[in-house]
């Protein structure tokens, strides 16, 4: 089961977490060259913010057409990880993001 936590409370490590907020700052779509048989993967890169800050997230694959900036999200069974210092909220495998302007 999954917990509802504001942006102020993630910490490196925070993991089945759920998470609201608004996408801002989002990044040009970037692919990522995959070895055969793989098909490229595309992600950008985007902040999520709610009344008590700001994190950063990267969107994969068809999680970029499901939401754009400007666009409320909860992000479900997220973790936490931290890349330079700064840390980053994942959906990763078992994640899912939703829209909530659009389910």
């Amino acid at each position: 089961m999954s917990l509802l936590v504001k942006i102020a409370q993630l910490k490196r490590g925070s993991r089945r977490i759920d998470v609201e907020g608004t996408l801002k700052e989002m990044g040009p779509v970037k692919f990522l060259e995959l070895p055969e048989p793989l098909q490229p993967a595309k992600y950008t890169i985007a902040k999520l913010e709610d009344d008590t800050g700001a994190i950063t997230i990267t969107l994969w694959n068809y999680d970029i057409d499901k939401a754009g900036e400007g666009d409320k999200i909860r992000v479900e069974n997220g973790y936490v990880t931290s890349f330079k210092g700064q840390l980053q909220l994942n959906i990763g495998l078992y994640g899912r993001l939703v829209n909530l302007r659009n389910p």
